[in-house]
């Protein structure tokens, strides 16, 4: 995934297309209603308005797929922003539009998922090893064998092609483990529930569940249904690593996977503008596992948890030599002249 650096001299020219004021940066994101996405805007707004470099904000942020976001972007580009931070519908959709951006002098950054363009940099959460670590800690509790629920997220979508191939790479570890039914959940609570109260509904037997960070309203339904407990893997979402602590008789990880990663994006297009480019064109946030089965899983479980925080925000809420708010300024949501 490394790519070549862009010359300082880019980076110094691009640095002095600000103007006096500040840096106008863009945000691109297709996914509203989701508490994912929603800490990672506040955690762009945050740190823009921490960095006080930031002039304004232009956010493009709603329900769209890549022909929309293509328009989006395009429509930065027309703003005059002078960096894009854009959390891609895919990894291939939007190119078209980043290289129209990176040709005008414009930063590109890809959060939490890639891009083939080569002209952008990545900031992402390692994806692949968030479904390897959780899956193979899933399997290993379910004893090697059995039939797993396997509940993604968004079809097509780069982050969950990247987690299937982690998640199939612990499958090839494990050959008595099957898939007893595999949804796509587009990383929605409703859909989530509804999916897994149907397969509850239908019998079909299940002795673990891993999802792709749709995880309390998941546990919800086991506790609702009085459906037996089986292990279960999400996220670091803020309302399962309380459940984890507190459900009787449920067996869980939660895998790291901060939405804060949007803040660390606005962070490096600010860091590129000022012409210091990284030596690398992408850089990887690698996931931690805390489980609350090992006693070092539940130290570290207790010290994440945070009932400020909405059930679906990670708690991962800032990531250490990249963001700089606080997290007074990431639950207040505001970015410049907000």
């Amino acid at each position: 995934m490394k790519r070549l650096l862009l010359g300082t001299a880019l980076a110094l020219g691009l640095a002095g297309m600000a103007s006096a004021e500040g840096y106008k940066i863009g945000i691109s994101n297709t996914v509203q209603g989701n508490g994912w996405r929603e800490e990672m805007v506040c955690a762009m707004k945050a740190e823009a308005l921490a960095s006080g470099k930031v002039e304004s904000l232009n956010i493009a942020h709603r329900n769209t797929d890549a022909a929309g976001q293509l328009e989006d972007i395009r429509n930065l580009i027309q703003a005059g922003v002078n960096a894009i931070v854009v959390n891609p519908a895919n990894a291939d959709g939007v190119n078209a539009a980043i290289k129209e951006a990176t040709d005008a002098g414009i930063v590109v950054v890809a959060v939490d998922q890639a891009v083939t363009e080569p002209s952008a940099y990545i900031l992402s959460n390692n994806q692949e090893e968030y479904a390897y670590i959780g899956a193979k800690w899933l399997f290993e509790q379910m004893g090697g064998k059995g039939a797993v629920v396997y509940m993604r997220g968004a079809a097509g979508a780069g982050a969950d092609n990247d987690r299937d191939k982690g998640f199939k790479r612990a499958m090839a570890e494990f050959p008595e483990i099957t898939i007893a039914q595999e949804v796509f959940t587009g990383w929605q609570q409703d859909q989530g529930k509804q999916q897994i109260n149907d397969i509850i509904a239908a019998g079909v037997p299940f002795q673990g569940i891993w999802t792709s960070g749709i995880d309390n309203v998941i546990v919800d339904a086991m506790v609702e249904s009085g459906a037996p407990m089986v292990p279960i893997v999400g996220a670091d979402n803020a309302g399962f690593v309380g459940q984890l602590s507190s459900v009787e008789g449920l067996q869980g990880a939660a895998v790291t996977n901060p939405g804060s990663v949007g803040g660390a994006g606005v962070a490096l297009a600010i860091q590129i503008l000022d012409g210091k480019a990284p030596a690398e064109k992408t850089v990887l946030v690698n996931p931690e596992l805390w489980d609350n089965v090992s006693e070092e899983g539940k130290a570290k479980l207790a010290a994440a948890a945070n009932p400020n925080l909405s059930p679906e925000w990670p708690v991962s809420v800032s990531i250490p030599g990249w963001t700089t708010y606080t997290m007074d300024q990431i639950i207040a949501c505001k970015g410049p002249g907000e």
